[in-house]
């Protein structure tokens, strides 16, 4: 009996430390873009630089996947994370998720984290872009940018038009980022 007692002593400690640790609004589990899996940002994001978007598979700016992919592949080993949240707030978002994962993936190559449809404005947004919204400019469109730390402040927003490989982006981006 004692062993069990430990046992959750040990498990609710572990979680107190998890929970001081991780900035309260990251600790969801998100599902990913047509899959069973979840992401959760305290996992994610631990030591990392996020480079949250929120995208949408028919829209002029869904091009900048291959951007956003780049940049994955870049800086992914230096402590970026790039996570594309999909959402249909603008009505640009495929019908069904299996679409929407085989335009990110057959067209632009995605291999960075994708999470299932879900609001990003408004008060039906999800817990992080709720979060987002506090501390920066909400989206106005599809494909906005946002930088941020692994405390979960808000350092940059880059708006639709900012493609993934301009200077203001990645300079942001290398500065916080490890350096080889």
């Amino acid at each position: 009996m004692k062993k069990y007692v430990w046992l959750g002593l040990l498990m609710a400690f572990s979680s107190m430390v998890h929970a001081k640790d991780c900035p309260a609004y990251f600790d969801y589990d998100l599902p990913k873009l047509h899959s069973n899996d979840t992401v959760n940002l305290c996992e994610t994001a631990k030591d990392k630089v996020l480079l949250v978007v929120n995208t949408a598979s028919h829209c002029g700016f869904t091009r900048q996947f291959g951007g956003l992919e780049k940049l994955h592949e870049q800086y992914e080993d230096k402590g970026l994370v790039v996570i594309g949240f999909a959402s249909n707030d603008f009505d640009q978002e495929a019908k069904t998720e299996q679409e929407a994962a085989r335009i990110c993936k057959e067209n632009f190559g995605v291999s960075f984290t994708m999470v299932a449809p879900s609001y990003v404005t408004g008060p039906r947004a999800n817990p992080i872009f709720m979060e987002i919204n506090k501390q920066s400019q909400a989206p106005d469109w599809n494909f906005n940018k946002y930088i941020i730390d692994a405390d979960g402040h808000v350092l940059e927003h880059f708006p639709s038009a900012v493609e993934p490989d301009d200077a203001s982006l990645v300079e942001a981006i290398e500065s916080l980022v490890k350096k080889d």
